[in-house]
């Protein structure tokens, strides 16, 4: 896999935000150093590699919020919030610090290393504490756009940056926290997407055209706090939703939209996301979109023996 266009705007945004707010301190955990390394020569005294003691760096970042400073905490997902979720409920939550974690890793793009590097489940955890915002960039003008609103609104953001970015481009005035973007109009069939699947939605309208539906497709950056009127004013339309994304149902992006839309008569509601079940299955990250169909052929199969077709 190559490197992750997202990953070099963090480190790049990092610098140019550092730069201009003396209060920013970024703590690692023994990756993305490398990369951080123009941020740590220009800021001296606020780039700390803490290596692979991940609740250990939580704690110390609620520290330095807890004086005023505006902590960013980075590494590989599960290690930054699977492990050490303790930390995060109570040194952040209890205490109502805000600060940004920011991930790596999405839900398997480090499919070659197997379950232990694999996380389905940040959302779910994160957004079930009071107060947290949950980003999902999937472009890096996202990320940068996003991270330069929020990360010193006194909230705790999680940023979940993917690997691979999908290629649309927006306007930075398109991009704002709490808001989707309508990427494509339709009539019959509203499927809403995050990160590089949007790419993957895409890719299916052609066929989906050809079978005789009409998708509206709605791209979601932000995860929590979830935009209700534009997602429900697009379901009215249609009365049939999609929502596709790398995450389990419960706590994901689905389980969010189907809470907002439930109350809707006559309406289709259907989830192309990840099983709930441990992957024991290595491979590429290719090949773990394809086991669980996240692809194009996924998305127009699901369709197909999902929806009726009036």
């Amino acid at each position: 896999m190559s490197a992750s266009p997202i990953r070099d705007q963090f480190a790049q945004t990092m610098l140019e935000v550092g730069a201009a707010d003396s209060d920013l301190v970024v703590l690692v955990g023994d990756i993305s150093h490398f990369k951080l390394q123009p941020f740590a020569q220009a800021c001296p005294g606020r780039f700390y590699n803490i290596g692979i003691c991940e609740p250990t760096m939580v704690s110390m970042a609620a520290g330095l919020a807890k004086v005023g400073l505006i902590p960013v905490a980075h590494t590989i997902a599960p290690f930054l919030l699977e492990r050490s979720f303790e930390q995060i409920k109570l040194d952040f939550g209890y205490h109502q610090l805000g600060g940004n974690l920011i991930t790596v890793g999405s839900a398997f793009d480090y499919a070659n290393l197997g379950c232990t590097h694999h996380c389905y489940d940040d959302f779910a955890l994160l957004g079930n504490l009071p107060g947290t915002q949950l980003f999902y960039p999937g472009s890096a003008v996202e990320f940068d756009t996003l991270f330069r609103q929020v990360y010193r609104r006194g909230r705790l953001n999680l940023f979940r940056l993917p690997a691979i970015a999908h290629q649309q481009t927006w306007n930075n005035d398109d991009i704002i926290p709490g808001k989707a973007i309508l990427v494509q109009e339709g009539s019959d069939l509203t499927i809403i997407t995050t990160g590089p699947h949007l790419t993957t939605a895409l890719a299916a309208q052609d066929e989906l055209r050809q079978k005789g539906f009409h998708p509206e497709i709605i791209y979601i950056h932000t995860i929590v706090p979830l935009d209700r009127d534009q997602l429900l004013a697009s379901v009215q339309k249609t009365r049939r939703i999609l929502v596709v994304e790398e995450h389990v149902f419960h706590g994901g992006l689905s389980s969010r939209v189907l809470e907002l839309v439930r109350g809707i008569r006559d309406l289709q509601f259907s989830s192309l996301c990840l099983s709930n079940e441990f992957a024991t299955h290595y491979g590429s990250y290719e090949d773990q979109c394809r086991r669980v169909g996240l692809t194009k052929e996924g998305i127009l199969r699901h369709v197909l023996e999902k929806f009726s077709k009036n």
